[in-house]
């Protein structure tokens, strides 16, 4: 029992050490470029040898480090979320498991081996989804799992197709894998879209904010989804030149845009969160598809810091505010919770790529790349404009939450003493204000060469500033009148919904074979083919067997009705 209470403080202690070596191994590895890699052979089959693998190179190594150093951050911070929960030490082991689970598929190049912590990660994730034990968490989980099986089928036919080259080590043929091998691009994109939940996979991300809040932060920020990310990251030398980057970067610009419209119209706390990540992972995979890598995994890398700081704060407001997470109830938390909000509003800064905070150094980098890349017209649009949107619902969180008028209920107690909470937010404060400029010197020892016009050069600045302004002042205004979006109901619906997505990837699927059981049950199981079939046989043989019970119950009557009979028979042959 001691050590169930206790396990945050032996949570962090042992991430936080084991972050630190895996810091320090990848930049020795970056300094010398230095690449290792451990293989186990398993058994041998058909001249493929099946074994579990390990690389260590500055990429697996410094996402590791990451991923621990904040995992460290949100079980010290679940000691004070999760204190009083009947079953701590159970959330505790499995968010542990969640962990492990990613660590095994950051250091997987095989496989077949990343199916150890890619399944781990579906099954923890929808344990943990479904963790309250209400209906809402139960139909989340089953979006989020069932969503996430898809990816499991598209690595499990790349391991298929993966076996005409004898192995199953991706990170040694991944640059020699021409046209012969589309299936597998198309296999291994379809599974990086389902974990990074890029359209028309995007219903489970916002449904899985069903689970606790440390779980949020630690999946939205280095886990489960940027498994798709990571994935594709390593096999980008494949993509390149094939069709599969055109699609990806169609789709990965849609998805960017769609979250970032959605959030302005949504007033769940968590859930506005969760489609920033959503938007923020179109920025990836778009960039990704762009041809830069390096940048998409720069980026994958500050966002985790801020992501999660900002899931933190989020948590502490909820607690705050007694459980209400719709933001339209709360309102000057500022003034009741001056340190929560000084470290959200830094979260959100850093998110809208705030000049010198974490953010600016990759969004902002990723941003000028692709204003300087060929790209047509329409994707430079969707990126501007998915820009704007991002900083506009990012202000209208913070004039909703931290500074609009109080719209809280008189039964609220509102406090922020919360000692680990507060501790965990600090330090990732500290990562969301230095950890993009630490990581830029550490990842592009070199500059890149950014040639741009004056104009497109400021052009975010000017995005951004139009944004804020919007997302304040728009509020300001439809916050203290009456409310003009009713006018254009269907229109503010379809924005609102993801497009649609959570119904299409729920009922609308589900409805057609629900309707088309339905009607089988109907005409073949209720129908005339069981009326003449098995029911009408039944009664039959029942009306039947009734009479011949009644022959042979040794009655006078039925003796001297057959005799009879057997007269009459006799009669009509003779004559």
């Amino acid at each position: 029992m001691l050590w169930g209470v206790y396990f945050h403080t032996v949570s962090l202690v042992f991430l936080l050490f084991f972050s630190l070596i895996f810091i320090s191994v990848s930049l020795v590895s970056l300094n010398f470029g230095l690449a290792y890699v451990i293989e186990w052979e398993i058994f041998s089959l058909s001249s493929s040898s099946v074994v579990a693998t390990l690389v260590c190179d500055w990429i697996s190594t410094l996402f590791l480090g990451v991923v621990l150093f904040i995992s460290s951050m949100v079980m010290y911070y679940s000691g004070d979320y999760m204190d009083g929960d009947k079953s701590y030490s159970r959330f505790m082991y499995m968010v542990f498991a969640f962990v492990l689970s990613m660590s095994a598929l950051i250091v997987s190049p095989n496989l077949i081996s990343i199916l150890l912590g890619w399944d781990g990660l579906g099954l923890i994730s929808y344990v943990l989804v479904i963790y309250y034990q209400n209906e809402k968490s139960a139909n989340a989980g089953m979006l989020t799992i069932l969503s996430n099986r898809v990816g499991d089928v598209g690595i499990l036919l790349s391991i298929s197709v993966l076996f005409m080259l004898g192995g199953w080590n991706f990170i040694f043929y991944s640059e020699h894998l021409g046209e012969d091998f589309l299936l597998l691009k198309i296999f291994v994109c379809v599974a990086a879209m389902t974990k990074s939940a890029q359209i028309p996979f995007s219903a489970w991300l916002p449904a899985a904010m069903a689970a606790p809040t440390p779980v949020s932060a630690l999946v939205h920020s280095s886990t489960l989804v940027t498994a798709g990310v990571y994935i594709l990251i390593r096999f980008s030398s494949a993509l390149e030149g094939s069709f599969v980057q055109t699609f990806l970067l169609i789709v990965s610009c849609l998805t960017m845009f769609m979250a970032g419209l959605g959030a302005n119209f949504e007033f769940d706390l968590k859930k506005i969160i969760a489609l920033s990540t959503l938007s923020q992972l179109g920025v990836m995979m778009g960039i990704l598809a762009l041809g830069f890598p390096d940048l998409a995994f720069f980026h994958l890398l500050t966002h985790a810091l801020f992501k999660a700081l900002l899931f933190m704060c989020a948590g502490v407001i909820i607690h705050g505010v007694k459980e209400y997470q719709d933001i339209r109830n709360m309102g000057s938390l500022v003034l009741c919770m001056p340190l929560t909000s000084v470290c959200m509003n830094l979260a959100n800064l850093a998110l809208c790529g705030m000049p010198f905070l974490a953010g600016f150094y990759s969004k902002d980098l990723i941003l000028e790349v692709v204003f300087m890349s060929s790209v047509n017209f329409s994707i430079f649009f969707l990126y501007v404009l998915s820009t704007g949107l991002t900083v506009c619902y990012t202000f209208r969180l913070v004039y909703y939450s931290l500074s609009c008028i109080p719209n809280m209920s008189s039964m609220m107690f509102i406090s922020e003493s919360y000692g680990m909470m507060m501790g965990g937010i600090l330090v990732l404060s500290v990562g969301a204000v230095m950890g993009g400029s630490i990581l830029a010197w550490v990842v592009f020892p070199e500059c890149y060469m950014i040639c741009l016009s004056f104009f497109l050069k400021i052009l975010t600045l000017l995005v951004s500033i139009a944004g804020a302004l919007m997302g304040y002042i728009v509020n300001m205004v439809s916050a203290s009148s009456s409310l003009k979006t009713m006018a254009l109901y269907y229109y503010v619906v379809f924005m609102g919904s993801m497009w649609f997505m959570p119904i299409l990837s729920t009922s609308g699927l589900s409805n057609w074979s629900l309707r088309s059981g339905d009607l089988f049950s109907k005409v073949g199981d209720k129908g005339w083919s069981e009326y003449f079939g098995g029911e009408g046989s039944f009664y039959g043989l029942m009306a039947y067997s009734s009479y011949l019970q009644l022959s042979q119950e040794n009655m006078v009557m039925v003796y001297m009705k057959g005799v009879f009979l057997w007269v009459v028979i006799v009669f009509l042959i003779f004559m």
